[in-house]
């Protein structure tokens, strides 16, 4: 049985290649006053959060051995960083303003707070584990690219939502999908998941027979929300080609020639 945020063994059945999902309702009416001051109101989560990735750290470099001996991680680690990932989850998800209701202090979301993490730490594959700096690499690049194009509109996103009140459903599909992404990278990264982060650009047609659970379970990206994830990749690959030429430049202009 899985519960939503906190870690949980897959039933039998439930493969340990089940991608970590996230529900989130659609883009509702948000209080003005928490759009204006949500960074502000966030900072207390911010340096909790720092705290509690350094204590990850430090378990998921236990967990990386423990995995290589055991094809799984024990499970005080799986318990800790589940719930470290779906603190990290509901945070950045009320930073991007996809949520008006402020976080809980806790690594397991209360039931009725609208951000819910699924995830289903189980069997991993030795050769994986051993190789998972190498292996990440490609889902590091995609999800750094994200991250730094949704920041370059971060300013235009939250002075939109502060005048009509709440998000833009394109600009609601896109950010969920970076949030999406960026969870199951970092639920790849720290083992509680041997699923590969994917699916960036919304699920499968095919899926929409299904129920869905939320707005993000089975996330539907439209076309104008599609375009607004190539922008931020777009504009994340020109911030780091941008950054690596002044960069170059400035050691360049530098350099001194000594006799």
């Amino acid at each position: 049985m899985t519960t939503a945020g906190s870690w949980s063994v897959p039933s039998a059945g439930v493969s340990g290649e089940v991608l970590p999902e996230v529900d989130i309702p659609g883009p509702k009416q948000q209080r003005r006053w928490t759009v204006l001051l949500r960074l502000l109101l966030l900072i207390p989560h911010y340096i909790g959060l720092f705290v509690l990735g350094i204590v990850a750290w430090f378990v998921t470099v236990f967990g990386w051995f423990a995995a290589l001996v055991l094809g799984r991680l024990p499970e005080p680690c799986a318990q800790y960083l589940t719930g470290y990932v779906g603190y990290a989850t509901r945070l950045t998800a009320s930073g991007m303003l996809l949520v008006d209701e402020y976080p809980p202090f806790a690594l397991q979301a209360p039931p009725e707070y609208p951000v819910q993490v699924s995830l289903h730490p189980g069997q991993l594959n030795r050769l994986a584990v051993f190789f998972r700096l190498i292996l990440l690499i490609p889902a590091a690049v995609v999800n750094s690219l994200l991250t730094a194009g949704w920041g370059v509109l971060a300013f235009f996103f939250w002075l939109i939502t502060l005048v009509l009140g709440r998000v833009p459903q394109p600009v609601f599909e896109a950010s969920a999908a970076t949030l999406r992404y960026g969870m199951r990278y970092t639920s790849y990264v720290l083992m509680v998941t041997s699923a590969y982060p994917k699916r960036l650009f919304g699920d499968d047609l095919a899926l929409g027979a299904l129920e869905s659970r939320s707005a993000t379970r089975p996330l539907r990206v439209g076309t104008a929300g599609k375009v607004l994830i190539v922008v931020f990749l777009l504009l994340g690959l020109a911030g780091n080609v941008t950054s690596s030429v002044f960069r170059d430049g400035y050691d360049d202009g530098n350099t001194t020639v000594q006799y």
